[in-house]
């Protein structure tokens, strides 16, 4: 495995898998550039380095090749973050795409158009019927599975080097994700953007500087259940938030009126509640909560205890006293794991929980804590008061996140092998 800061990339095409499944409005007009913005160094570091760069990326979930999906949208975006013109090849595969790689110039750049416009990528066959026979659906797969072999030999031929960068995706074993690696055995590695998150991720779940605090948040616990048994034999503090928390509370027999609840998760939270009590973490649910009469933005509100919210009102967003409780608990915390909202974050009367922990969060990190901000509520937040530049970290990965968190190795970084120092 090579190194991005040292390769040689001079006369070299190198083809580099980003993650720029950004959202487009009706005009078809990027709305968020973080993605796009993020791999900008590992670009640049290729056409300075005397390369040229063929790019390869899905947008959206397309069974077919449609117009809304095609990646020729976001071309002006690309242009305007890398400042340099950008050619487009409408197909990622067929004789076009193969006669304009093969004559990129040391300098230039062209964009493949959306993987995904094939079943091949992913591997999984389309238009399957659900009932279909076993036998009719182990034929389809074998069948993907050898074409998706000739798909991932076309996209590797079009370049000398590989250069994974799309940490978003790095958890599905995807031609261009995983399976191409194999075809570039001495000229594969991983992007900056990608380094990043992997050692942002080793420095919160290797040796991480005590006591560390993760902040676990969201809908439900049933999504989480793997990073919280992963994570307790890593942290020190664990605070709940979010509509999780419900779960817990009623499950040691507080009354949390029309709460998101997971019934069938309350001896899951029992048992997490002993599991950490045996193994000495301590885990830290909301002191009270702010309630509202309805689901709704504009419902009545009032502040009550977690476990005495009255009957027909919902939890929507973390208390006061909580808030300042688990401020104390982030303040003298040395490493911080935020995943998930306090609340509910999308609506602006039930925001304030999320947003005041980006405070907290933030405050920690100028006061020397190392801060991992992850998942898209949580993203969101920070981004949206400003604080991305912080924090110690903001991760662009989602589901890769979550998995890695959970300890499960992913194809993508398997696929390059370790980082090497740069």
């Amino acid at each position: 495995m090579e190194n991005i800061s040292t390769y040689n990339f001079k006369g070299k095409r190198a083809i580099v898998r980003v993650d720029f499944n950004v959202p487009l409005n009706a005009e078809f007009q990027v709305t968020d550039n973080t993605r796009i913005r993020a791999a900008i160094p590992t670009l640049k570091k290729v056409l300075e380095g005397g390369g040229s760069l063929i790019l390869m990326s899905h947008l959206g979930r397309p069974k077919k090749a449609e117009d809304k999906f095609s990646l020729r949208h976001i071309l002006y975006e690309i242009e305007s973050q890398l400042g340099t013109p950008v050619l487009f090849a409408p197909d990622c595969m067929g004789r076009e795409a193969a006669q304009m790689t093969a004559a990129l110039k040391p300098g230039q750049v062209l964009l493949l158009e959306n993987l995904r416009f094939y079943a091949e990528e992913e591997g999984k066959p389309r238009g399957l019927a659900e009932d279909a026979a076993e036998e009719e659906k182990k034929a389809a797969k074998a069948a993907i599975k050898e074409s998706q072999k000739k798909f991932t030999a076309t996209l590797a031929s079009y370049a000398d080097c590989y250069i994974n960068d799309a940490f978003g995706t790095a958890h599905r074993a995807h031609a261009s994700t995983a399976l191409i690696a194999n075809y570039f055995p001495n000229d594969k590695m991983f992007g900056y953007l990608m380094e990043a998150e992997i050692r942002a991720l080793d420095k919160v779940l290797g040796a991480p500087e005590r006591p560390l605090t993760a902040i676990l948040g969201g809908a439900k616990i049933s999504g989480k259940i793997a990073i919280v048994e992963h994570l307790m034999d890593l942290a020190d503090n664990m605070i709940i938030c979010g509509a999780m928390g419900f779960t817990f509370i009623k499950a040691k027999g507080g009354s949390i009126g029309n709460s998101l609840c997971e019934d069938d998760q309350m001896p899951l939270a029992l048992d997490i509640l002993k599991k950490a009590a045996e193994k000495g973490v301590n885990i830290y649910l909301p002191r009270d909560v702010v309630a509202a009469s309805a689901f709704d933005n504009n419902a009545q509100t009032a502040v009550c205890p977690i476990d005495r919210i009255p009957d027909g009102w919902f939890g929507m967003d973390t208390g006061p006293a909580a808030l300042e409780h688990w401020k104390e608990i982030i303040l003298n915390s040395k490493t911080i794991l935020w995943n998930g909202p306090a609340g509910v974050f999308e609506m602006p009367a039930f925001a304030n929980g999320t947003l005041q922990l980006v405070e907290f969060v933030a405050e920690a990190t100028r006061n020397g804590s190392f801060s991992l901000v992850g998942g898209g509520d949580s993203v969101a937040a920070v981004t949206r008061m400003g604080y991305a530049d912080k924090v110690s970290y903001v991760s662009t990965g989602g589901g890769a996140m979550l998995e890695y968190l959970e300890g499960k190795e992913l194809p993508g970084i398997q696929a390059i092998g370790a980082i090497r120092p740069s």
